[in-house]
């Protein structure tokens, strides 16, 4: 053996030689046992230097702050972020000492970073809590301003990342294995007590403690690792420290491998297998059947349920509304209950509907978010408590007062006749804005929204139920109110009976003008009226009646003021103009319709306009808060108008009116555009290299534009009138027959008045007969429409009745003369222009007198006579120009003709 190890066995026989010598005498057992804390054992002290306790904090917060950016807690991680900058503040004197800590500053350089790209991601913020979102812009603002100091730090990091990183690692590292090599010279001076059982509870307490003490003092672990590296190499200690085969590494990491095993399942906690009687096994199982609560007591054992009882418990509920701490569904069970109490202790119906009322504000209150809506199961409950409400009024018509106006003190609730203090109108209002928001919440195409719809009848039901109870008990304000949500669920309603009967009013009809006439006399603010009257209108207009719809509109003069209201009132506008030019379609006037709806349709924006969906802005974005804004003011989806309906009756339109016009003002220079939109789609078709057969609405529009600008209705009448277009559109109108033949007639009527504009200089003499065939037109409409387009000096031409022909004058200008007189028209503007240009550079100061000098005061008196004389005889200029022209056509008048027609012409041009 070497004398290093016999060095070693002596050391370790003194060490056991001296423990034996200094064993400390065997303790007197007592006569009590005491059982011993474990707060009063001795616990390990660590002794630390105040960097190592300062730079420990910082560490642990940025050790959070890595967790809490896994899971993107913005809240939390700026309150991480604020407890991490505290801690380096308390840490500063030992920064200066020492230089900056690497791993805070590279802790600023990551949170930076994570903080720019959650604020580059703009789906994941909008898809934030309302915390979340709040904490990130904030930790934004605070992080900014917070490294503006540590500049040049972060900087430095960001062009070497990883240089340092590690050192400071490591240097941490040795800074914690110094601490725990000094332990156990700290703990050499401790003083150790030894203290033996003293009776066999005591021993089986030690034995049952033996788990838990294994956990904290790893000396019985070395203690059993030396007592199994004996076993294994016996007396041959220096066996283990030879050199080993590969073999015999092998078996070494199984065994070790084997023990590890060992040792965790020793530790796991056994189960306690106890046959019954039957033979069978209990199993742990983990937690239990959770406790059922109690609810607590509305009232004590013995108190008296009166009227003050179930008052000041009702105050006592609502004292907590709103309160931070408050669980609202148990305020509603609270006062459900109460109610319940009240009603079997027969406390009157005053009690009651006070409960109810404040139940139902309860019930508003359950959801704090104002732009989402309310569950299912809140909603039927809303409906329930108002349904009750009503009917208590009902049964105590004439023995009870429910109004706002009335004070608490001023209440009576224990006899007739009850003042109570509440407003049922505001109830209803709150009700009928969150049916909307729940029907704005739903898909307009999925079953809920069906499902949710089907409420609107229960709805109209308290509407109405209200409306008698409020007629002969309430003012003219609150009567105006409740007729005013009335007629919005019943204005956008199409009444199939009001079709069948033009004479008769029906129910529907006779109802909407007894509310809006009352509103119109009695109501003292402009939005009501205004309101009503636009729904009266709208369901005028809805039912084909179109000359009352038409003089209600003239007679209000909305169109004057309109800009000046409110969003939804300039919605409901919008509306009204586009129902009414759809009512000036079906009852064929074209240019009504047209003038209805062009500034819905030109600007490009009509379903927003409408409030039926969103438009991407290409100037601006909205912010989320508008968003939500404009969501709220959206209309239900069963209450919408067809776009593709409106933009095809609004084309169609257009082409009825433009068309004939661009005939009749082909060679004209100073000819107006109609409809801008019109123009804007026959433009981008004929920018296309390649024009296929017609798919969309819009392309079938323009394909009959053209065929009518040729003057071959047929065609025309094809391409607006076909299984695609019937589907799309021509079906979607009630009586769809008499709007189809409508539109064929104003074809027929408007490609005849194309063709006359474009083909009469080319005819001497047209028959009637022949234009009655060619158009399948009756010969008195072909007659009609000729007379008044002579009247109307839109055709040079008149009329033989005998022979039924129409002479063309050929009065109107060639190609060639039309091009001649717009550069005549031209160049004569162009040279006024220079003139008034020339006296505005010179001034007045040049005119000459009759003796060739210049005079100041006789050119501006000149100048001054001139100006007089023009304004006296403003066409004598005028007339001058063209003297030329009249006189060349004077010859054509020989013979006594006088040409009505040629005049004009040539005072035109």
């Amino acid at each position: 053996m070497s004398k290093f190890f016999a060095a070693d066995s002596s050391s370790e026989s003194e060490s056991e030689s001296s423990a034996e010598e200094f064993e400390p005498p065997k303790r007197v057992v007592a006569s009590k046992v005491y059982q011993i804390s474990d707060d009063e054992e001795e616990t390990r002290r660590v002794v630390r230097s105040t960097k190592d306790k300062r730079y420990e904090e910082i560490r642990l917060a940025i050790k959070k702050l890595k967790n809490l950016k896994k899971i993107k807690d913005m809240s939390s991680i700026l309150e991480t972020f604020e407890n991490m900058t505290k801690a380096f503040e308390k840490a500063k004197k030992i920064v200066e000492k020492e230089g900056m800590p690497r791993f805070f500053i590279r802790c600023l350089s990551e949170l930076e970073t994570f903080v720019i790209e959650c604020w580059d991601d703009r789906d994941a913020r909008k898809q934030m809590s309302k915390n979340n979102a709040k904490g990130l812009t904030t930790l934004r603002q605070k992080l900014r301003k917070y490294n503006r100091d540590f500049e040049e730090d972060i900087n430095k990091y960001k062009e070497d990342p990883d240089e340092g990183d590690e050192v400071s690692e490591e240097e941490y590292r040795s800074e914690s294995e110094k601490e725990s090599d000094d332990e156990p010279a700290a703990n050499a001076f401790k003083k150790t007590t030894v203290s033996k059982p003293a009776s066999n509870f005591l021993k089986k307490a030690a034995s049952d403690d033996d788990d838990e003490s294994s956990d904290h003092w790893s000396s019985d672990d070395d203690d059993s690792e030396l007592s199994s590296d004996d076993e294994k190499y016996g007396e041959n200690f220096a066996a283990k420290f030879l050199k080993k085969t590969p073999g015999d590494e092998k078996k070494d990491k199984e065994a070790a491998k084997k023990k590890k095993e060992d040792k965790a399942r020793d530790k796991k906690p056994k189960l306690k297998d106890v046959e019954g009687e039957e033979g069978g096994e209990w199993e742990e199982v983990k937690g239990g059947i959770p406790m059922a609560k109690e609810k607590p007591k509305m009232f004590a054992k013995d108190t008296e349920i009166n009227h003050e009882a179930v008052n000041k418990k009702l105050l006592e509920i609502i004292s907590a509304r709103g309160k931070k701490g408050t669980d609202r569904s148990d305020m509603i069970e609270l006062l459900t209950e109460l109610a319940e109490i009240s009603e079997a202790n027969n406390l009157g119906p005053a009690m009651k509907s006070k409960i109810l009322l404040n139940r139902i504000s309860a019930v508003f209150d359950y959801n704090p978010n104002i732009a989402t809506c309310m569950k299912d199961e809140m909603w039927q409950l809303c409906l329930e408590s108002i349904g009750q409400l009503i009917t208590i009024l009902e049964d105590n018509s004439h023995d009870m007062t429910l109004s706002d106006n009335i004070l608490e003190e001023q209440e009576n609730l224990t006899e007739p006749v009850y003042r109570i203090r509440g407003c049922i109108l505001t109830v209803l209002e709150r009700m009928d804005e969150e049916f909307t928001k729940m029907l704005q919440a739903c898909d307009a195409h999925s079953t809920d929204y069906v499902e949710r719809l089907k409420d609107e009848q229960v709805v109209c039901d308290i509407i109405k139920r209200l409306v008698l109870l409020l007629e002969g008990n309430a003012t003219t304000e609150e009567i105006c109110r409740v007729y005013l949500r009335n007629i919005v669920h019943l204005y956008y309603k199409f009444d199939k009976s009001a079709m069948a009967s033009e004479t008769e009013m029906t129910e529907s009809e006779h109802e909407m003008d007894k509310m809006c006439r009352f509103i119109h006399d009695k109501d003292n603010t402009d939005r009501i009226r205004t309101q009503a009257m636009m729904s009266h209108i709208y369901h005028h207009a809805l039912h084909d009646r179109w000359y009352q719809a038409r003089d209600l509109m003239l007679m209000s003069h909305l169109q004057d003021t309109i800009q000046h209201s409110d969003v939804p009132t300039q919605i409901m506008y919008n509306r009204t103009m586009v129902q009414l030019g759809l009512c000036a379609f079906r009852q064929g006037m074209i240019n009504d319709a047209h003038n209805c709806l062009v500034d819905i349709q030109s600007s490009g924006r009509a379903k927003e306009l409408l409030a039926q969906g969103l438009l991407l802005q290409r100037q601006h974005e909205r912010t989320p808060e508008q968003e939500k804004i404009e969501k709220r003011r959206q209309m239900p989806y069963h209450m919408h108008i067809n776009l593709e309906l409106l933009e095809c009756v609004y084309l169609v339109s257009a082409m009825l009116l433009e068309i004939p016009y661009m005939a009749a003002h082909e060679f004209d220079g100073r000819r107006r555009m109609i409809s801008k939109n019109f123009h804007h789609v026959m433009r981008v078709s004929d920018r296309q290299a390649l024009v296929g057969p017609p798919e969309s609405m819009r392309e079938h529009i323009v394909a009959a534009s053209k065929a009518m600008k040729n003057g071959d209705w047929n065609a025309c009448h094809n391409f607006i009138i076909n299984e695609k277009m019937n589907i799309k559109v021509w079906e979607l109108f009630y009586n769809k027959e008499s709007t189809i033949k409508m539109v064929v007639e104003k074809i027929q009527q408007e490609s005849l008045r194309t063709y006359l504009f474009t083909y009469s200089s080319v005819y001497d003499t047209l028959s009637l007969t022949t234009l009655a065939e060619m158009f399948e037109l009756n010969t008195y409409k072909v007659h009609s429409i000729i007379s008044k387009m002579i009247i109307n000096e839109e055709l040079m031409a008149s009329l033989d009745e005998p022979t039924q022909m129409v002479l063309m004058h050929r009065t109107e200008p060639s190609q060639l003369q039309a091009l001649a007189l717009q550069l005549s028209e031209k160049v004569s503007s162009l040279v006024e222009n220079n003139e008034r240009i020339m006296e505005m550079k010179q001034g007045t100061f040049y005119f000459q007198n009759k003796f060739g000098q210049a005079d100041n005061a006789g050119g501006n008196q000149q100048n001054r006579q001139q100006q007089n004389q023009y304004k006296r005889f403003p066409d004598r200029n005028r007339n001058q120009r063209y003297t030329k022209y009249d006189s060349r056509q004077s010859d054509s008048r020989q013979g006594g003709r006088y040409d009505k027609g040629q005049q004009r012409y040539d005072r035109t041009y």
